[in-house]
Parts: C-alpha cells; structure tokens; sequence
C-alpha cells in the first residue's frame, strides 16, 4: 500500500513487547480456551491516521490465523490483509449496490459473515478466501436479517458452527439484541429501554455474553449510584458489566440476562470464554496494555494472558472462529499480531 515502509523483523520494539507474554498460574480446574497465548490484533474505527509499518511475523503466527479481514471505511469494501507481511490481498470486494458494510465476525472453514445496512434493515452475506487469502465468493446469506437502526455501536458474532448471527441494533439510546439463524431466517430479539450500549459480543455455546456500557439517562443521572443498566458508579466512573444471555429462552427483555463479572474500573471491553467459565477482559494502564482472565464462579482474577506495550486503550476484543486467539482493538492506530505490525487506519472493523 502506498507509505507503507518495513519495520526491522527482529529485535523491534513491537517483537520484544510480544516476546513479553506473561502467562500466569492459572487456578485449578479453570480451562482457558484462548491457547498458546493469545495474538492481538487492533483496528480503530474510521480513523483517519497515517499508515504504520508492517513487518514480518513470528514462526509461532504459523498456528494462527494468517489473514485479516477489514471492512473499508465508510463501508464501501471488504479488504484482506496478509498478517506476514501487512500487504492487502486481491482486490477489495465492494459492498452491495446500495448498501454499506458494517461489521465484520470469523466463522469457519476460512469463511467470513459480514452485515450491511441500507433503509433500517441489517442484512448478511457470507465471504470465502481461497487457500492463498485471496476473497473467493461473497454470497448473501438469503433468510438471516435483522430490523433496525445499525450504528456505529452495532456488533455481530457469528457462533463457532456459523449458524446463529447476533446483532445489536438501536433505537435512539435503547438496544436490541437479535439472534437470527443463518439456515431458517428464524429471530429472536431481547430489547431494553435502559439507555446504554452492547458491545463484546462473543458466543459460550448457547449463551451469548456482551459488555453492558451504561449511559445516564436524560436529564442526568439516576438516584442511589446505580446506572440505568444496573451497574454501579465509582469514583473512577461507571462499572462496565460483562453480562451473560441464554439465547434458547424466548424473545423478550434484556433484563433476563445475568451478570458475570463487573469490570475494573476504567475497563470497557472484554469477552467469554468459549467454555463460559472465564471473562478475559482488556486492562490499559501505565503504557501497557493486559489482558487479564477472571473466573466467572468467584469473579477474581486468575491469569495474565498477554501484555503489550501500547499507549493507546482497548476499545475491543474479538475471537477467531477457534475461540483461540484474540484481536484487540486499540486506540493506539495499528493492528498487532504476535511479531506483526499491520496498518489498520483504513478499516472500520476487522475480524480473523
């Protein structure tokens, strides 16, 4: 890509920060999905920076995933990017006539779910790479939409079979969560009035977690320190929640789903588990990020799964389809994978 310039491979500042990897001792009978530590990859959302470098990854990037996928800015393409050397991958792949993609989720077999938006309907095609990367089909996923307002705040997670999409629409500052199913067309929806934002989705077999982010309610906040969403106000500011949701119950109020864990203070984002029994949420403290696994059971802190050094926020954390690895979203204007600096400024969101 055009300023693209190579970072020097070995001894870098991003490689001797991944060497860092801490894995911590891990409480007993507490099964960590994410193997092998976990690989970190950012995108931050219509940014307008500059380029960064790319440089070639580790050996250990051979047993993780190997492309990005990156919805182009305002929507208008899909991208692939090659995580060993940061360039793009065939030619981008445009949205539907008419249409703007939105978000971006892994699902299996080297294949890819993406929404698009247009006229207050959410609709879903599927992407294939071929064996070289290369984007091989982009096919509608016919029956799965979704009714609603997409956002900048909207999210999608694909279950690990690729078979069950959920979404988070918006009505002013109210969510939705739909769970649609890619064979049938067949949809459930939880709605709140509660002002507040989901984010974080990620898939424990039947149960779907998400972050709730409280927001006041017009006209300030409410009375007793408790946010409109439940979670609590601290000195240092609102208490984010990961709360946890059983898609077999039946459509209805969001305020059926659970609470896992209250965040630390200052935390926005975090995601399941694929055995929902661990929240492994993104810590940003001191120039260095962490990503830090809790057991849901007693809620405290049982591994330090990765650290990166990085003055920028953890503004997301997505799985690949394996449950495996995770991409972190930082403020910070790159994508990082274990050794790889990817430029990411493009993209709007990014899935692997």
């Amino acid at each position: 890509m055009d300023g693209r310039r190579k970072v020097p491979a070995p001894g870098s500042r991003t490689g001797a920060a991944w060497k860092g990897l801490l894995p911590v001792g891990v409480a007993a009978g507490v099964a960590l999905v994410i193997g092998g530590g976990v690989d970190v990859v950012h995108h931050r959302q219509r940014a307008e920076k500059s380029e960064h470098a790319a440089k070639p990854a580790a050996k250990s990037m051979r047993t993780t995933p190997r492309y990005v996928v990156g919805v182009r800015g305002q929507g208008s393409a899909l991208v692939v990017r090659d995580l060993r050397d940061g360039d793009d991958v065939g030619l981008p792949v445009a949205a539907p006539q008419g249409r703007r993609f939105q978000r971006i989720s892994a699902a299996k077999n080297g294949t890819y779910v993406v929404s698009s938006y247009a006229a207050r309907k959410v609709t879903f095609q599927r992407l294939e790479l071929g064996k070289n990367g290369h984007p091989k089909d982009l096919e509608e996923i016919p029956r799965a939409t979704v009714p609603g307002v997409s956002t900048p705040y909207s999210d999608l997670a694909v279950n690990p079979d690729g078979d069950r999409i959920a979404y988070v629409t918006y009505r002013g500052t109210a969510s939705r969560v739909d769970v649609v199913s890619a064979r049938t067309g067949a949809r459930k929806a939880w709605t709140t009035k509660r002002p507040g934002r989901v984010g974080g989705l990620s898939w424990a077999g039947d149960i779907l977690g998400f972050v709730w982010n409280p927001l006041p309610p017009p006209g300030g906040r409410p009375a007793g320190g408790a946010t409109a969403g439940g979670a609590t106000r601290k000195a240092g500011g609102i208490r984010y929640q990961m709360r946890t949701l059983d898609t077999r119950l039946p459509s209805g109020d969001l305020k059926v789903s659970k609470v896992a864990l209250n965040l630390p203070p200052g935390v926005t984002t975090a995601v399941l588990s694929r055995d929902g029994r661990t929240v492994i949420a993104g810590l940003a403290r001191n120039a260095q990020i962490s990503l830090q696994a809790y057991a849901i059971g007693t809620r405290r802190p049982i591994k330090v799964v990765a650290r990166q050094r990085s003055t920028g926020r953890v503004a997301r954390l997505d799985a690949d389809h394996t449950g495996g690895h995770l991409l972190v979203s930082s403020s910070d204007g790159r994508l990082y994978a274990e050794g790889a600096a990817l430029p990411a400024g493009d993209l709007a969101d990014a899935a692997w």
